[in-house]
Formats: structure tokens, sequence, C-alpha cells
């Protein structure tokens, strides 16, 4: 089966749960809505506020555009950028985001009841493996993306989804003085 291409324009913006900004479902997988085990999105944040509680979800999270942004949680701050890489963090505890310099837009990925996946930065050419079932590749600039047996150009702002893994999977993509290119994204139901 080929690799679905879902460009960012083409996802329809629909408001966060709370309220408090907009967001762009790329994918999601097995089911719909509140029942899918697992989903790709990327948030426009504009404004300093809460984030939406998810109970019983293991959320990633990784600055696409902006300078970025602070999540304070009980007792801690973390700090996320553009270069920072990608966070993991308990869907329901629902830390306050304060915006670091500006508006900031950020790729998430929401896995649900036991569902397992992570987000990893795609370094230039730089072989990847994925860990489990479905996987993708989400660009911050167009390249290539080589599976074993075919390149696929992509734009930049793209969602690339294999149904099936690859055994292995590189990224080339256009030259950004040494910032981050895309990010690898996988996802499998639980075992």
């Amino acid at each position: 089966m080929p690799p679905r291409l879902i460009r960012l324009d083409d996802a329809e913006p629909k408001p966060w749960r709370n309220g408090g900004g907009v967001r762009r479902d790329l994918l999601e997988g097995p089911g719909e809505g509140e029942e899918c085990l697992w989903r790709v999105s990327v948030a426009r944040i504009a404004a300093d506020g809460p984030f939406s509680s998810y109970p019983d979800t293991v959320r990633w999270f990784a600055i696409i555009d902006g300078a970025g942004v602070r999540l304070v949680f009980p007792g801690e701050v973390k700090r996320i950028t553009w270069n920072s890489g990608p966070l993991r963090f308990d869907g329901g505890e629902a830390p306050s985001c304060k915006l670091i310099e500006g508006p900031a837009t950020a790729l998430n990925l929401m896995l649900h009841g036991g569902a397992h996946g992570a987000i990893t930065v795609a370094n230039d050419a730089a072989p990847w493996r994925p860990e489990a079932a479905q996987c993708g590749l989400f660009t911050a600039v167009g390249g290539v993306c080589h599976d074993g047996e075919h390149n696929t150009e992509l734009p930049g702002h793209a969602l690339l989804w294999f149904d099936k893994a690859p055994r292995a999977l590189s990224f080339i993509g256009g030259q950004r003085r040494g910032e981050t290119l895309g990010w690898w994204l996988c996802a499998s139901p639980a075992p």
C-alpha cells in the first residue's frame, strides 16, 4: 500500500476542546474523534493559556514554527523551542502555556487508551527505523523521503503516512542552516 500524503493546508481548522486556539487534524487511527487510538494534529498557539485535559492520553509535543513556549506543570516548567526536541507528557495534566516570543505552532501526537508511539527529530539523510506498526514524517521543508524502495517528493508542512511501517526511512531536505528539517512519528495500538 502506498503512503498517504496530507498537506497541512488541506486540513480543516477546528477549535480546541477548551476554545483557546485552533488545530488542524491531519490523521486519526483506528477509530474516529474521541474514540480514535491516536491523532496527529498541528495547533496554532496565539495566546497564553491552559491546555485542554486529555485523561488516559500520552501526548507528544514539538514546536514547528515560532520561538516556542514554556509549559508550566505542577513543580516544573518545560521550555520547548524549534530545536529543543519533542516533549512527552501525560495529557491529563493540562499544563498552562506561556508563549516565549509571539505565536507558535506545534505538532501533536495524541496516544489514547494504551496506544504507544513517539515523535523524534528527522536528521538530514540519516536512516530511521520505526518501532511501531504505523509511521510517518511531518516536514518542515520540502525534500525527498526514501522508504527502501521508492523516493517520494514532499512539500514543506506535509505529513507522509505509512499504514504499514517500512523497515527503515530517510529524508533529504532543503538546507536550513542546521535547523530541524522534519519529525518522524510512529504509532501502534496497545499490545
